[in-house]
């Protein structure tokens, strides 16, 4: 099968599964089967193409010219490939995740949230195999109204609140700012595909610079620079498989995602470096990492503590593919990687500890390790990996980003990481603490041990990739290779 028609098939096997979802909704266990084949057919698929001899030679697939010179298309770069491996084998594990989760707390309207998680991984692909800015911001759109009915999933007046953040912060930001860079960017350029290198005039102003870049990291909203990080933390109303698809598999990744090909394929390395802009867009990055780490130091429910931490972590991607040096981008490639494994885990040991144990804060976690050893061992590697320590994934992606900073000698980033490393250990260990060396206050009323096994199963894996991903990096850092600035 050639690279254009598998690509096209990343985007139709998830949409139509979700019709099959649909259709089986009377039936559970057939639902399910069909999530986890549509899963499945996905993330061969997208193997497939990763493994196709011609994907980064193949000319760009036309979707639709609906009018004027607008055209939506498909292309293929390595980016947008680690992106598509991330998010559909991530989008398996949590189907299995799902099902556990779903049915051990009796959800109600598991069809619509299935049917939502299939569309969402769709319009994720779109975005990660888009060949233009026109293609990126309709998939980008998509993914926000498609995960909408999860966000809002429970209907409840906290849902609908965190919902109206959720949907009002992101689409304002995206129609407001996003939409007006990319029509500046086209008439700046003359065309708005992603090229490598970038399409900008090597003569812009400094201020037309600057103002480009701010409306292109503030409009993307899903990227959550302070002060458009609100959504995230109150997005956290979701169930937990919501959660993981949020932090882990979809929005906030897509976020990043659009901004590092905005930066590589739009602005590129060679325009950006050595400009206020680039300055300027370091320091919001810094401040975000140490602004979401002090605030997920004072928060004692577990989801909104892991919220803030994604929002820090995040900048952490933004940070190192600022730096446009080889070293840097590959850190940020990497981060995109090891942030997606080590943050689904600890949302699934947090979906988990809610189930078997029905606590959701920090301060209630004592004794909880030795009646779910299991799950606090997950959350324990993938801690290590969020703090930047081996044998986990982060490790690598923060030594490459430390290699970056020391080689440009920008030591008051240096003391950025270090200071929302030390945070990030201060919220994080205290939590193992608890779980392992403190006594239980009381019993709980119905002794329980792990959660059920599908939940058990699936953050068993993703913990294992934050490990496998420190000894064996080598396919992020492979695609990274291939990335504008990196190699001369």
């Amino acid at each position: 099968m050639d690279c254009a028609t598998l690509m096209l098939w990343c985007l139709l096997i998830p949409a139509g599964g979700a019709l099959l979802i649909a259709a089986s909704s009377q039936l559970p266990n057939l639902r399910e089967g069909m999530t986890l084949l549509t899963a499945a057919s996905l993330l061969a698929t997208v193997v497939a193409l990763l493994r196709h001899p011609q994907v980064l030679q193949t000319p760009a697939l036309i979707l639709t010219t609906p009018f004027g010179g607008l055209q939506f298309e498909l292309r293929a770069e390595p980016l947008g490939l680690l992106f598509a491996i991330i998010a559909s084998l991530l989008w398996l594990i949590t189907a299995v995740y799902t099902i556990g989760y779903m049915r051990a707390n009796h959800e109600s309207h598991q069809t619509r949230l299935y049917v939502c998680f299939a569309l969402a991984i769709s319009s994720t692909l779109g975005i990660a195999l888009a060949g233009n800015l026109p293609t990126l911001f309709l998939f980008y759109e998509l993914l926000t109204l498609s995960t909408y009915p999860l966000v809002t999933h429970k209907g409840d007046h906290d849902a609908v609140s965190g919902g109206r953040y959720y949907l009002g912060i992101l689409i304002s930001s995206s129609m407001g700012l996003l939409l007006p860079a990319i029509i500046w960017t086209n008439q700046l350029a003359g065309t708005s595909r992603f090229v490598a290198g970038g399409i900008l005039p090597a003569d812009l102003d400094s201020v037309s610079l600057v103002l480009l870049l701010l409306l292109y990291a503030f409009g993307i909203g899903k990227a959550a620079l302070v002060p458009l990080h609100r959504w995230l933390p109150e997005a956290m109303v979701a169930p937990t498989p919501v959660s993981a698809l949020l932090h882990a598999v979809a929005v906030v990744k897509a976020g990043v995602f659009c901004l590092v090909k905005v930066l590589l394929y739009v602005f590129g390395p060679q325009l950006l470096r050595d400009s206020a802009a680039q300055q300027l867009l370091l320091a919001l990055a810094a401040g975000t990492i140490l602004y979401a780490s002090l605030k997920a130091l004072q928060q004692d429910n577990l989801k909104r503590r892991l919220a803030y931490s994604t929002v820090s972590q995040l900048s952490y991607v933004i940070l190192a593919a600022a730096l446009l040096s080889p070293a840097s981008i590959r850190a940020a490639a990497l981060h995109i990687a090891a942030h997606a494994a080590g943050k689904i885990s600890l949302f699934f040991a947090a979906g988990a500890i809610y189930t078997a144990a029905h606590k959701s804060r920090v301060s209630e976690l004592d004794g909880l390790g030795r009646r779910m050893p299991l799950t606090f061992a997950a959350f324990a590697i993938a801690s290590l990996s969020m703090i930047g320590l081996p044998p986990a994934a982060g490790f690598v992606s923060k030594w490459y980003l430390l290699q970056a900073v020391a080689g440009q000698q920008l030591w008051w980033l240096a003391a950025v990481l270090l200071a929302s490393s030390l945070l990030n250990a201060a919220y994080f260990v205290p939590i193992v603490h608890r779980a392992f060396w403190r006594p239980e206050a009381k019993p709980p009323h119905q002794p329980h041990g792990e959660a059920p096994w599908p939940m058990t199963l699936a953050l068993s894996l993703t913990a294992s990739l934050c490990l496998l991903l420190f000894f064996w990096p080598d396919l992020p850092l492979k695609l990274a290779h291939l990335l504008p600035g990196v190699t001369p």
